[in-house]
């Protein structure tokens, strides 16, 4: 089994751009939106007969606090590579969120969204987050590529509102946007995939979400995205002409894409790191995954060896190693243990990293894209 696993990864590998230097790059999804509120509204919910066991998202995933930050920091900064820089993450981040008090309001007729700090005031020990997410930019350990305006489907949401489903009344009322497609029987849409599209008219709510989202990026953190990925994955390419008005460069897919066309209807794109669009955006793509609180397919997986196996892969295929590890691992207002538990793994984790590899450079992802663009120039 293993060595079929290790085959897979291996062809997976071959196409794309290639370099000899050990890059190594952490991608880490979903910062500055909400899944889970509170614990509160979590025992709410369960009472009310809700059953989240089958999601270590809904267990876990929950608006970063200050000490989420601080904690992650700290473990960054206890490491070096060969250029004598700390580790760094790239934040994959949306900037906005429901505003649930202005939709009640107007009685569900109209969506209105607060950009994330706004969001940060209302919870508990978040009220730092913004100013430590500026932080994380200034020492070069967390720096922010965006990820969506919201990390929700805002038009599917509101016909469900609209409609008085239930389930998303009841989460609404609890400060909970969405959650899994499949709870207690029910079957929802994917709530979470922002570009996803029912119909062709949708592209252009979508346009203007893409605009003053990234908008609202530059506003937060003082430059301009030039790094695009579509929560959840799905995404019409006709977007991409407004990503390059926008003046993203560079834009991360799975390296098979669904192109949702409406009508429930998708198509397949192949992609590889170093790819170009029609329009010259380079696409980028994941090769290793650490998520150690992930429980629904690997309960007893070895996360820290299997990561390093990857990582070994992509090397010996003169591939950078970038990895996956979403916001939930790090997250531990809910269970503090489950932060404390990734913390120890991603920490033994950067250790093995440098020792097996001394002339590792951990690189965003942006300095990566800027990387292929130059050498592509070059040649």
């Amino acid at each position: 089994m293993k060595f079929k696993r290790d085959l897979q990864r291996y062809i997976s590998n071959l196409p794309g751009w290639r370099t000899p230097r050990k890059i190594v790059v952490i991608e880490s999804d979903d910062w500055g939106s909400i899944y889970m509120s509170t614990k509160e509204a979590f025992n709410k919910l369960s009472s009310l007969g809700f059953d989240f066991s089958k999601s270590h998202y809904l267990n876990y995933d929950c608006l970063e606090s200050n000490e989420d930050l601080e904690m992650l920091f700290e473990i960054l900064s206890g490491h070096k590579d060969s250029t004598g820089r700390t580790p760094v993450m790239t934040g994959v981040n949306v900037v906005a969120n429901p505003d649930f008090d202005k939709i009640k309001a107007n009685g569900f007729t109209q969506y209105e969204y607060e950009l994330f700090p706004e969001t940060c005031k209302r919870y508990k020990g978040c009220d730092r987050v913004y100013e430590l997410w500026k932080e994380g930019i200034d020492k070069r350990l967390f720096v922010p590529i965006f990820h969506g305006r919201e990390h929700l489907n805002v038009q599917r949401w509101m016909q469900l509102l609209q409609e008085d489903d239930k389930t998303i009344k009841t989460l609404f009322a609890q400060g909970i946007p969405c959650v899994s497609r499949s709870l207690n029987g029910e079957r929802l849409p994917d709530l979470r995939a922002a570009f996803d599209i029912d119909k062709i008219d949708d592209l252009a709510y979508l346009q203007e979400v893409i605009t003053t989202g990234l908008d609202d990026f530059e506003k937060l953190y003082g430059y301009r995205a030039k790094y695009f990925i579509p929560t959840n994955g799905p995404f019409n390419n006709s977007l991409e002409s407004v990503l390059d008005d926008c003046g993203i460069k560079y834009i991360g897919t799975g390296k098979i894409q669904l192109e949702p066309l409406g009508n429930h209807e998708y198509k397949k794109h192949f992609r590889y790191i170093g790819k170009k669009n029609r329009f010259g955006q380079v696409f980028l793509t994941r090769n290793c995954f650490f998520e150690p609180s992930s429980w629904e397919h690997s309960r007893d997986k070895d996360w820290v060896n299997d990561c390093l196996n990857e990582i070994n892969i992509a090397f010996r295929c003169h591939k950078p190693a970038t990895i996956s590890s979403h916001r939930v691992n790090y997250t531990g207002s809910l269970h503090p243990e489950n932060r404390a538990n990734s913390l120890k793994k991603l920490d033994l984790l950067l250790k093995e990293i440098i020792k097996r590899w001394p002339m590792v450079e951990f690189m965003t992802s942006e300095e990566l894209g800027d990387l292929i663009t130059k050498s592509n120039h070059e040649k």
